[in-house]
């Protein structure tokens, strides 16, 4: 079993990953392949001067397998709740989490198979999305949403500050206490 499985290698999803993964949480990130960042070119991003949306979500998914996650090509058909956590059914398997975290961008399709609660989206052509708490939590204990999915603004340098903060949630609730990660220069 992991202790989260995470939907999406999108900045979202490719964030939570990091955080979740140096945490030392036993980490699987489940990826189409479709997200619409490998489309972007953007200018906006902190910390990049100008960087194509491929570049972006390669440069994540490498730091992410650097602390351990694991990534899987797959496509997400449904995700419910279990005594022991949550169950992932996908075209090629089944995975099972303590915790998952949806960061599907702009696809919240996996909802009405999963009994995930839904409302109207706010940012410009996203039509739903999760109904989210602050935290980030869904309707299904155990199931979370990060980035566009759940409703913050497309911009990449959001969304993965979105799937840092819902990962960083979850991290502390598996600890039992609030998780901080800060690293420090070396001198």
């Amino acid at each position: 079993m992991y202790d989260v499985a995470i939907i999406g290698a999108g900045p979202a999803g490719g964030s939570a990953a990091i955080f979740a993964a140096k945490a030392g949480k036993k980490t699987v990130v489940l990826d189409n392949n479709k997200s619409v960042t490998k489309r972007a070119w953007m200018e906006n991003h902190y910390g990049a001067p100008e960087i194509a949306g491929p570049d972006l979500v390669e440069t994540g998914i490498k730091q992410a397998k650097k602390f351990g996650a694991e990534f899987v090509e797959t496509t997400v058909t449904s995700v419910s709740k279990t005594d022991s956590g949550v169950k992932v059914v996908t075209e090629s398997g089944e995975y099972e989490a303590k915790h998952v975290i949806i960061a599907s961008g702009m696809m919240t399709d996996v909802a009405e198979a999963s009994g995930l609660a839904t409302k109207d989206g706010t940012e410009p052509r996203i039509k739903t999305i999760f109904d989210v708490d602050a935290a980030g939590k869904t309707n299904v204990e155990g199931v979370w949403a990060a980035g566009t999915c759940a409703g913050v603004s497309m911009h990449t340098i959001i969304t993965a500050g979105d799937g840092a903060k819902v990962a960083i949630n979850v991290i502390s609730e598996l600890n039992g206490e609030r998780y901080v990660d800060h690293d420090v220069l070396k001198a």
